[in-house]
């Protein structure tokens, strides 16, 4: 068992939320009955924290749920709608703490979504500047460049989904753009860096002719999808760390 303010300071050294300017609150979004000094058993990690998941992490005897995708963003409304509520609820009555990492986790270079997909790949990653700063996003780059189909049957093992894909760019792929979960718009920003393709979750409607007119390859493999292994890596940190119990709970989205 650890305290939650001890699992907390962690994760906030760690991933440095401070330097990310995000359109939600990262750490810690509704606090557990006993406070920071509760003691802490098990922390479940999901991507999101859906009603299903919160459920689910009652179930498990969750003290602490750790997301990427938290409750609370920019441009929502400021009532509880029902969903909203229900999501509370599960938290508050069953005295679960909820903390969110978003960009901070996408951006880190060694537990991040996006290097940690670089790894899954079998490429070298380092931070792309291209994508933020401080970047969010990595360029994983293959020593021996890759043929489109071996890149795309890599991808689809590492997320478990075969990748929608916009074939535009060379026949064989060094370099390639990494940023999970919804950055379809930085397909010029990609060409501009001159690297041969972008991997990321969600396509938009322009992202075929984008692709096509840049010169470059796009793969979306799924928003839900590219971002399982950040959390996961979290969770296992904590759990090493502290000695706590680490579930991963897993939706399944398609999106």
């Amino acid at each position: 068992m650890a305290r939650l303010r001890e699992l907390l300071a962690d994760l906030d050294e760690l991933l440095e939320p401070e330097r990310y300017r995000d359109h939600c609150p990262n750490g810690l979004q509704v606090p557990h009955p006993d406070g920071l000094d509760a003691e802490i058993a098990t922390v479940v990690t999901a991507v999101s924290a859906d009603a299903a998941t919160l459920a689910t992490a009652a179930e498990l005897g969750a003290g602490l749920v750790l997301v990427h995708h938290g409750l609370f963003w920019d441009g929502d409304p400021r009532a509880l709608d029902p969903a909203l509520a229900g999501r509370l609820r599960t938290l508050l009555g069953n005295g679960i703490a909820l903390a969110a990492h978003h960009l901070p986790l996408d951006g880190h270079p060694q537990l991040g979504n996006n290097a940690l997909l670089a790894d899954a790949l079998g490429a070298d990653s380092a931070p792309w500047a291209g994508s933020g700063r401080p970047p969010i996003g990595v360029v994983a780059t293959f020593a021996d460049p890759l043929p489109v189909d071996e890149l795309r049957a890599r991808i689809g093992v590492a997320t478990g989904r075969d990748p929608l894909s916009f074939a535009g760019g060379p026949e064989r792929i060094a370099r390639l753009a990494i940023v999970s979960g919804a950055a379809a718009g930085m397909l010029p920003r990609v060409a501009a860096d001159g690297l041969d393709g972008l991997l990321t979750g969600e396509p938009r409607e322009p992202t075929r002719a984008l692709a096509a007119e840049l010169g470059v390859h796009a793969f979306c493999a799924g928003h839900h999808a590219t971002e399982t292994r950040g959390v996961q890596a979290l969770g296992a940190r904590l759990a090493e760390r502290f000695g706590v119990a680490h579930r991963f709970v897993d939706s399944a989205n398609p999106v």
